[in-house]
């Protein structure tokens, strides 16, 4: 396992992280507990040091797993050898945000206070790691109130590093308060399909020191390559709607076009497209880490292993950074 600086925080943090939504059971479909714990327990002992969780992935279910899994091996839950993000969700509402809501409606002080409780007590820590909006909208910008609350909290001594979890279909609407300081640490989407943030929001990050936790590296499974056009997902995973209707088809056919240029330029060498997607998001400069979701042992093992093999060829990462692909699947 490789490590990076995590922004200006003077942390070193391992490049592949636990992404822990599946894990709190509400939203990938069945996941029992012990496979969870076994996941999360294979993943530390490979070396991975940082773990992305949220108050919303089951309700708080996730972060409870994580600090189980944590005080099992007596390592210390915050400000500990293994840094865990959490995310705070806003108060209810429309998600993305409508373009009329108000920042401290959504987030208000108050409630961002109860909510750190909330994820002290769950995670059974004294200081959170990093924490997360997760959700952010570009009319607040003017007047992010709830940025405010979280950095009076870092004084405290309840937070130590504070962010956004970005939209996939506005990255850069983070630009202006990461430029003001107000941001230690963003998570944003990026893979093979969804570039975007190279555009601004990374050059900017890499400028200010602030890291970047990118979500989403294997676009929902699909640059694992598993997926097929007759895939069915279980009820209540959310990929039945992210490839209901011709998403699916459309999104087969681009990951076949990638697995051809990988083949191709890899004279057949490169074989496991999961690993290639998150080495190519690793390559990315101002990429700190990425976090695919992992629910099981052999996710744990062969998503850390992207780490330990060779980066990719300056060939094939010039080529594969032609095959984005600019779509928005919340309004379709």
């Amino acid at each position: 396992m490789r490590y990076r600086d995590f922004g200006r925080s003077g942390w070193k943090t391992s490049e592949i992280g636990f992404g822990a939504w599946a894990i709190g059971g509400s939203s990938w479909g069945p996941q029992r507990d012990q496979e969870s714990l076994e996941a999360l327990a294979r993943a530390l002992d490979l070396g991975v040091t940082f773990i992305d969780t949220a108050q919303g992935y089951g309700n708080g279910h996730s972060e409870q797993l994580v600090g189980r899994t944590l005080r099992e091996r007596k390592l210390r839950v915050g400000g500990g050898p293994v840094r865990i993000l959490t995310k705070i969700p806003p108060q209810a509402g429309p998600w993305p945000a409508s373009p009329y809501d108000e920042c401290a409606e959504r987030y208000p002080a108050s409630y961002l206070r109860e909510r750190i409780e909330r994820s002290l007590r769950d995670l059974g820590a004294e200081t959170l790691d990093v924490v997360l909006l997760h959700l952010w909208s570009r009319r607040w910008n003017s007047n992010p109130e709830a940025l405010h609350v979280l950095r009076d909290l870092k004084k405290e001594g309840k937070v130590q590093l504070v962010g956004i979890s970005n939209s996939e279909f506005d990255e850069h609407a983070v630009c202006e308060p990461l430029s003001a300081g107000l941001l230690d640490a963003v998570e944003t989407v990026y893979n093979i399909f969804n570039q975007n943030p190279s555009a601004e929001l990374l050059p900017l990050a890499a400028r200010h020191g602030v890291a970047i936790v990118a979500r989403s590296p294997l676009d929902e499974g699909a640059l694992s390559g598993k997926l097929t056009e007759k895939t069915e997902f279980a009820e209540g995973d959310v990929r039945r709607t992210y490839f209901q209707g011709s998403r699916l088809k459309k999104t087969v056919e681009r990951v076949e076009a990638i697995r051809k240029t990988v083949e191709e330029l890899s004279g057949g060498a490169e074989k496991d497209l999961a690993s290639v997607a998150l080495r190519f998001a690793l390559r990315t400069p101002g990429v700190t880490v990425v976090i695919p979701g992992i629910r099981s042992v052999r996710q744990a093992e062969a998503n850390a292993a992207a780490s330990d093999a060779p980066p990719l060829s300056d060939e094939l990462y010039e080529e594969l950074k032609k095959l984005f692909w600019y779509r928005n699947f919340w309004f379709d």
